[in-house]
């Protein structure tokens, strides 16, 4: 067990300079923030230490400037909205590894926050170089990492930093993260389901491979689920079919037997285009020439069951072409089956951008246990990996 914030005794913490990673990797439009979830997935680490009396300094990448500065991808934009949320002043570091940042944290008030200017805008960050590092931890007298979304990285701010200072936990989000996708792999309550989606079975091969012996079952949906109809020997007329992942399909297919569910129908047509004519056809019918953008609404109803009659269910991707109507029905049904799990006292855990979107696009990023704010970190959680961000935390 990684060592929390919560264990760090109040009264040392007041005071002290807190130097907490976050992830801010946020959408702007117009020189604002478009996005603010993983800003507020944040508030509650800051707010604890700011109501403790620490010095807050904050550090995060945002988008991938390639190690040096681009106007386009600075974090100002993220201060402004940050000093909404928190209702007080946010100092900005334009250039967190010079001497005056360092001469700025030691002048905020008890209580005050600072944040750096993009870490990817020196090019030893996405190196894990020490030097670097050891700039950054001038800025603070411990180290905290909320951001389990780059926690899949070994970058200077993630890794290397939580060598050079301590101690170094875990935050609110990032203690949550591991909480809920740790008892989803470990103490699942059964039936274990899994829902598989999106585009392309070559990355998702290592989740799928994981969850095998862990799981009761995994419904694959998506345009993954056209490699496999193709491994089976079935039409996949126009569909996206990964042709050099076939066989690896069809050798999945033999070794999960019942595990694996794939679609019985799906909603086809012969473009994705708006307002497009469309059949849904069964699995086995496809017509030469069309497309499968969604799973049909019998796929959806015998999903949906399964859903609903399990104890744990892991989410992630989705079942067509959803930003598309009217390939979204599979995805929201989905979205809806996990809602009402959810209700009955099952486990919900969904990962993956594309989930979460499809999950606020259905009104129901509230209605499920959990939401991952990292994608390619959850995935590489369930996957089994060691994540650089987490492992060089403080042990309990």
């Amino acid at each position: 067990m990684k060592r929390t914030l919560a264990s760090l005794d109040s009264a040392w913490v007041e005071g002290k300079r807190a130097l907490v990673r976050v992830d801010f990797n946020v959408p702007l439009a117009n020189g604002a923030v478009a996005d603010d979830t993983r800003i507020r997935a944040a508030l509650p680490t800051i707010r604890w230490l700011r109501e403790r009396g620490a010095r807050v300094v904050l550090l995060s990448h945002l988008g991938r400037p390639k190690g040096k500065p681009d106007p386009a991808q600075s974090l100002r934009p993220v201060a402004a909205a940050l000093e909404g949320h928190l209702g007080i002043p946010v100092a900005f570091l334009a250039d967190p590894t010079s001497d005056e940042a360092v001469a700025q944290t030691r002048r905020l008030p008890r209580g005050g926050v600072a944040l750096g200017e993009n870490t990817r805008f020196h090019a030893g960050e996405e190196a894990n170089d020490g030097a670097l590092a050891a700039r950054f931890a001038l800025l603070g007298d411990f180290y905290v990492n909320d951001a389990f979304g780059s926690a899949h990285r070994a970058h200077a701010s993630t890794a290397a930093v939580a060598h050079l200072l301590k101690p170094a936990v875990s935050g609110f989000l990032m203690e949550k993260e591991l909480t809920w996708l740790g008892h989803a792999l470990e103490q699942p309550k059964r039936p274990f389901v899994a829902v598989m989606g999106g585009a392309k079975i070559s990355g998702k091969i290592d989740l799928i491979e994981s969850l095998l012996p862990k799981v009761d079952a995994i419904l694959v949906g998506g345009a993954m689920a056209c490699t496999f109809f193709r491994a089976r020997g079935l039409e996949t007329g126009t569909s996206l079919v990964e042709d050099d992942r076939v066989a690896l399909a069809g050798e999945l297919l033999g070794r999960a037997g019942e595990k694996l569910v794939l679609p019985v129908d799906a909603v086809v047509a012969t473009a994705l285009e708006p307002n497009i004519t469309t059949q849904v056809v069964p699995c086995d019918r496809l017509p030469p020439g069309w497309s499968r953008y969604d799973v049909g609404p019998r796929t959806v109803r015998a999903f949906a069951e399964r859903i609903m009659a399990a104890g744990t269910v892991l989410w992630n991707g989705p079942m067509g072409v959803f930003e598309t109507p009217p390939f979204d029905q599979g995805t929201l049904g989905v979205a809806h089956a996990l809602a009402e799990a959810t209700r009955q006292g099952a486990v919900t855990v969904v990962g993956g951008g594309d989930s979460a979107a499809a999950l606020v696009a259905a009104g129901l990023e509230g209605a499920v246990s959990h939401v991952s704010t990292g994608g390619g970190a959850a995935l590489e959680f369930l996957e089994g990996r060691d994540l650089p961000g987490v492992a060089v935390l403080d042990e309990t």
